[in-house]
């Protein structure tokens, strides 16, 4: 048996390029099958690996059919906000409905705090911009506590670092900052009508119509700041109000050719140079 094996040898096989009219060999090399089956493994891992990177880490990826690109997000989003606002009224609807049958077949009316509960859930409308919310209240509550008892005295602040910034508007970001693709600014998903805040107190320096971004809105703050709103369905301030942190300056909305769906395109400025705006406010 020993003997047998000794005898029996590995099948080679070879691969040559022969030039036809003088059958001079140009190239040639020799494998076995198992060596074959290896080079086609590798092969096939490194293929794979180079795609999964080109169609991952480079723009490629956008022209793929079904990818979710930044409209498919911001959709996705504004979709899920309905949805969970049509819940809310239908869960209002049903204590109403229930209400009026037990008060029309003589039974006991639903409990009022349920109707009350529900109501405030569902109050999701937007105030007028002359009016301010519980929260815009509560944060200027405690800018003024903190002023009252001199939180921070003996402590100078410089530049950006240390100033209360109020979010310009509450939604999901689908777009964040990166210059490095030229995008140095952040969008931020928006029904339509939501109110869009100044981030810090300050004077509007611009306001009107682009046809790229729609309505516009500019204010420059103190340390040489400026905040931008693009995209908005109607400006509420114009060129030279003053505003405070909080105040409403615009409606959101979805004009200018640049924009594909309800939003607000935000950039904030510091010394002449676009800043990372969640570094500093936090949505």
């Amino acid at each position: 048996m020993g003997k047998q094996n000794k005898d029996k040898k590995v099948k080679r096989y070879r691969l040559a390029l022969i030039v036809d009219s003088t059958h001079q060999q140009i190239w040639q090399t020799v494998f076995t099958k198992t060596g074959l089956i290896s080079i086609i493994t590798a092969g096939t891992v490194i293929f794979i690996a180079v795609i999964f990177s080109i169609i991952a880490f480079t723009p490629v990826r956008t022209v793929i059919p079904g990818y979710p690109d930044a409209l498919t997000k911001r959709t996705a989003i504004r979709n899920a906000i309905k949805i969970d606002s049509l819940e809310r009224e239908i869960a209002i609807w049903d204590i109403y409905t229930e209400n009026l049958q037990n008060i029309l077949t003589g039974g006991e009316p639903a409990n009022i705090d349920s109707i009350v509960s529900a109501a405030r859930a569902e109050n999701t409308e937007i105030p007028d911009y002359k009016d301010y919310s519980k929260e815009d209240s509560l944060l200027r509550a405690e800018i003024s506590r903190e002023e009252r008892f001199e939180v921070g005295a003996g402590k100078e602040i410089k530049g950006i670092e240390g100033k209360s910034f109020y979010p310009p508007l509450k939604g999901i970001i689908t777009e964040k900052y990166n210059p490095g693709i030229g995008h140095p600014f952040i969008d931020i998903a928006a029904t339509e009508g939501a109110t869009v805040y100044a981030v810090l107190d300050g004077t509007v320096i611009g306001s009107g119509w682009s046809d790229e971004t729609g309505y516009t809105l500019q204010i420059q703050h103190s340390d040489n700041m400026v905040s931008v709103y693009k995209h908005n369905e109607k400006l509420l301030k114009q060129t030279g109000d003053k505003v405070k942190a909080g105040t409403p300056v615009a409606i959101a909305g979805n004009t200018g050719s640049l924009s594909t769906a309800p939003h607000l395109h935000f950039e904030l400025w510091y010394e002449g140079e676009a800043v990372n705006p969640e570094k500093y406010i936090n949505f």
